[in-house]
């Protein structure tokens, strides 16, 4: 195998791949990068569990292919120089040269890499930017204990042109709602997809449509040469929208920014575990943190509220994971007591929300 490509192009994808190697494989040839030479290069990880290809272009001289310790690669394409990469297999060794730079890399046994999946058969497409949106605004609900698989994935509901994504640890519940371009009219499937690999494919998004795929226990998405599938989950998950129709007797609608500046302020005094404590009255948030050893914080922030004047407090870092999620001016905070969770929500006009936050309130010392 011989092949020139751009180092900056390489690297990017050795990078993107190179994301799903595990850390601790449970056999020497799942740390490898599978790089196999045609018209075009593609570049391939696989865990078991979670695949990565990157189909990039390539000067290719002599098809082949050849696994790589994966890692190792990554490290060596982001430190060449600017100038073209030219990898040639020898014997056990894939011989890399950029410029003056040479690197002679042990190679492992292609033949004893896993098949990768197949991708399964696309079931709709949505815009990058919506689906890169929408999972950084649910993601940060999502658990990071395996011990509840359920509690470590994004929910997926489609039905027809609607899509809704949820996730929750227990302590909050994070959804969103959108439209997509589904490959069929009447499609109706459900799944559960871990969040950390949603998370990694909305990262790497670079633009145009994300096509989604659902297979017997596999979903894939693929984007501009790029390609993942992933085992899914358990489908069980809890009745989440039953827990965000509540009837709110209190609301408070207030700007993002603003809002969001002060709280992270006064957090700085918030001894950790502690509760940032808001007090709502006709026209301001009054924001409060701190009274221990290390001192104390307030502020005040104009807000429009409809109902009782209350007090309610919070977990700062688990309040702002949502109302960073509101991509409108304003957020809506529906309340019904101090002991009550509260849903944060955008303000999209006479539209529905299409993000909506709950979070649990926490006892007031």
């Amino acid at each position: 195998m011989k092949f020139r490509v751009s180092r900056d192009v390489l690297a990017d994808a050795v990078a993107w791949a190179a994301r799903v190697l595990p850390s601790r494989p449970v056999v020497p040839v799942l740390s490898g990068l599978l790089i196999e030479a045609t018209d075009e290069l593609s570049l391939a990880a696989f865990d078991y569990d979670v695949s990565a290809q990157a189909r990039i272009e390539a000067d290719v001289a002599e098809p082949g292919k050849v696994l790589i310790p994966g890692r190792l690669l990554a490290e060596i394409s982001r430190s060449l120089p600017a100038e073209d990469v030219q990898i040639v297999t020898e014997g056990a060794e894939a011989i890399l040269t950029c410029g003056s730079a040479e690197f002679g890399l042990i190679t492992m046994p292609v033949d004893d890499f896993p098949t990768l999946p197949t991708m399964p058969p696309g079931i709709g497409a949505i815009g990058g930017g919506v689906f890169a949106g929408a999972v950084t605004q649910v993601a940060p609900a999502s658990s990071r204990d395996d011990t509840l698989p359920m509690l470590t994935g994004i929910r997926m509901d489609i039905e027809g042109d609607q899509v809704a994504m949820a996730a929750t640890d227990r302590y909050r519940i994070a959804a969103r709602d959108f439209t997509w371009r589904p490959a069929r009219p009447d499609v109706a499937v459900s799944a559960m997809v871990p969040a950390r690999v949603l998370v990694e494919v909305a990262k790497s998004l670079r633009g145009g449509e994300v096509l989604v795929a659902l297979g017997d226990g596999v979903a894939g998405f693929e984007s501009v040469g790029r390609s993942t599938t992933v085992r899914l989950l358990d489908e069980q998950f809890i009745d989440y929208r039953a827990r965000l129709s509540n009837d709110w007797s209190i609301r408070a609608d207030v700007r993002v920014t603003p809002f969001v500046e002060a709280i992270k302020r006064v957090a700085l005094v918030a001894e950790r575990n502690t509760a940032i404590r808001l007090s709502f009255s006709r026209n301001q948030v009054l924001i409060q943190a701190g009274g221990g050893d290390i001192g104390r914080g307030t502020e005040v922030v104009e807000c429009d509220l409809r109902g009782d004047d209350i007090q309610i407090a919070f977990q700062s870092h688990f309040l702002l994971d949502g109302l960073t999620g509101v991509e409108t001016e304003l957020a809506r905070i529906n309340m019904e007591s101090a002991t009550r969770p509260a849903l944060v929500q955008d303000v999209p006009g006479d539209a529905e929300p299409e993000f909506r936050y709950l979070v649990m309130s926490l006892r007031q010392g």
